[in-house]
């Protein structure tokens, strides 16, 4: 013998190859993705809510809470379908990590944007 350790041969097939293999980015790219379009909806919504009462009045789905409800609801909504739609569609991929933290960065800047008060006081309707 050569002084190798003998592997058998259903143990040799059976051990993963790991060297060489690349893991999918796909979901966790997803989620991320995901979280900045469901908080560029929520900006987005704050936004025309403060431009238009016909918007603000459809957004009130309930009067306890006021517009806020369906601003928190539909952003949440959002979030889910992009999440699932986006998982579904890029699970198999891998080397998406770049371009997808530029984009989520861009859309959580915009959502937080649209968020503040000084921001979507300037869309207000009179």
């Amino acid at each position: 013998m050569n002084g190798r350790p003998q592997i058998e041969p259903d143990a040799a097939a059976s051990a993963p190859d790991v060297i060489g293999v690349e893991r999918s980015e796909g979901p966790a790219v997803a989620a991320l993705l995901a979280v900045g379009i469901g908080a560029f909806v929520l900006g987005l919504l704050t936004t025309l809510a403060e431009a238009s009462t016909t918007i603000r009045d459809w957004l009130q789905l309930t009067d306890a809470v006021g517009p806020l409800s369906g601003k928190t609801t539909f952003a949440v909504i959002a979030w889910l379908i992009a999440w699932g739609g986006l998982h579904l569609a890029l699970r198999e991929r891998a080397r998406l990590t770049t371009g997808v933290l530029v984009t989520t960065g861009v859309l959580l800047a915009a959502g937080l944007l649209g968020t503040f008060p000084v921001f979507f006081e300037l869309f207000a309707s009179e």
